[in-house]
């Protein structure tokens, strides 16, 4: 039984894009599904504008998401004496041929096509010329003149290309290196892949594929080409939409289990099923389940993704998350202080770096506390201030434990003493405490804070 083999080929011209990411995703989901092989490759021979800086981030970006891989990374750069090998064989067996054709001279052959209505491409002029290699030639595949080529995609059914809307393609160029569509084909026969799920930007280049494959006499892999991701407004993701790379949603605070549930149910579904686990995808996942319709990125739905995992996650890992989002000096030295602050924090975040936002005021200094100046303005009235004065006496002096239950009692006492409700207070101490109006509940708040910082601010928003 042939094993299944699947691969993921970025360019490291740029970053790992969510994109690209979903295809890595579905790729490494199938492999793993039928126990098979995930190769990671990368296409580098673009050498101007390929860096290891992009290869690394790529790198990065694949192992925060977890998609390990059983073989590589293998890079093209590394590998084109072999695809000159099977350039020679093309060449040697007939089915391509060597061209002296200038890109101007092709040029004009388009250009008269284009005049009389035809497909623009190169006319076949060096096709039979028996040219030998030299300088300024370029190897050309001798591609059928009649005919259709065909495939059925794994998502999108019945594919058919008229062979005449296809040309001579070049498979090397006069510098001597291999051309894209002839590098992939060779690695992904050597590679022995077995299924190649790719966006459906390289529908185009599917059929060149498919007929180098022919002409050197291998098996064809299946091909399925996942629709691409859109935005809200229904037109080509971009930037404005959401579409950065993927360890830019890292560093705003998702979590890689958050990303990877979101992708991968942008093309394909289960049944009602929103939410899985990694061990869920990999039994679940089919091809049979991908959708043949683009789908729509949404950055709301994938918050409120993050925010269900921010609440599953254990308390020690969401500690270690979040001083990646703090500011240096705002990092405690007691770590047990910062998972004291957590759970207060973990029904209400949507992301990680919003949880950091919202710890800053347990982390300042008490003096550096900040105020919602229109907070202050309501609130902290005279005989708010007064209030607290009365409550900071009381804290210090009733209270032997400073804890929620304590709190509250004390709190009950002062406001049937005082005969007043208790939101005449609950604001005004929010917003001394907090230096704003939103917290989580306020005894929990002022337990975790601790005796010594409620007492300091409390007389300093009463001062």
């Amino acid at each position: 039984m042939t094993t299944i083999a699947t691969r993921f080929a970025p360019s490291p011209t740029g970053y790992l894009h969510i994109g690209g990411a979903r295809t890595a995703i579905f790729c490494w989901l199938f492999a793993r599904k039928n126990k098979g092989r995930f190769i990671l490759r990368v296409e580098d021979t673009d050498q101007q504008r390929s860096t290891p800086e992009m290869t690394g981030a790529i790198l990065d970006a694949m192992n925060w998401l977890g998609l390990d891989c059983d073989e590589g990374p293998f890079f093209q750069s590394e590998r084109t004496s072999l695809y000159l090998e099977y350039i020679q064989k093309l060449v040697e067996s007939g089915n391509a041929y060597h061209c002296t054709c200038t890109p101007e001279e092709v040029e004009r052959m388009r250009e008269q096509a284009r005049q009389k209505g035809q497909k623009p491409k190169y006319n076949g002029q060096c096709r039979d010329a028996g040219i030998k290699p030299g300088p300024d030639t370029v190897v050309r595949l001798k591609a059928p003149l009649t005919g259709r080529t065909m495939f059925r995609d794994l998502v999108k059914g019945p594919i058919s290309f008229d062979n005449q809307e296809l040309d001579d393609f070049v498979l090397q160029r006069k510098d001597g290196s291999p051309t894209y569509n002839l590098a992939v084909v060779v690695d992904d026969i050597e590679m022995k892949m077995t299924h190649i799920l790719r966006g459906d930007d390289h529908i185009n280049n599917t059929p060149k594929q498919i007929l180098i494959y022919q002409a050197l006499g291998a098996d064809l892999p299946l091909f399925g080409h996942v629709p691409m991701i859109l935005g809200p407004d229904k037109k080509k993701l971009s930037k404005r939409h959401g579409a950065l790379s993927v360890m830019a949603y890292k560093e705003m605070g998702y979590l890689p289990e958050a990303m990877l549930n979101y992708l991968v149910r942008l093309g394909w579904s289960y049944q009602d099923e929103e939410i899985f686990s990694r061990q869920d995808l990999i039994e679940k996942f089919s091809l049979d389940n991908l959708g043949s319709s683009a789908c729509v990125f949404d950055v709301n739905k994938l918050t409120w993704l993050n925010s269900h995992y921010i609440k599953e996650t254990a308390i020690s890992r969401l500690a270690d998350i979040l001083t990646e989002h703090l500011a240096p000096e705002l990092i405690p030295n007691d770590r047990s202080y910062l998972e004291q602050i957590i759970p207060l924090l973990q029904t209400r975040a949507g992301t990680m770096q919003e949880m950091a936002e919202m710890a800053e005021f347990f982390l300042v200094e008490d003096t550096n506390l900040a105020f919602d100046n229109k907070a202050v303005a309501k609130f902290l009235t005279p005989e708010a201030k007064e209030y607290l004065k009365e409550i900071a006496f009381r804290l210090d002096n009733n209270l032997n434990e400073f804890d929620q239950n304590s709190l509250e009692q004390e709190f009950s006492a002062y406001i049937q003493e005082k005969k007043i409700k208790f939101k005449a207070i609950a604001q005004p101490l929010r917003v001394a405490i907090s230096g704003k109006t939103a917290s989580p509940g306020l005894f929990e708040t002022m337990e975790v804070l601790g005796r010594e910082k409620v007492l300091n601010r409390l007389k300093r928003a009463s001062g």
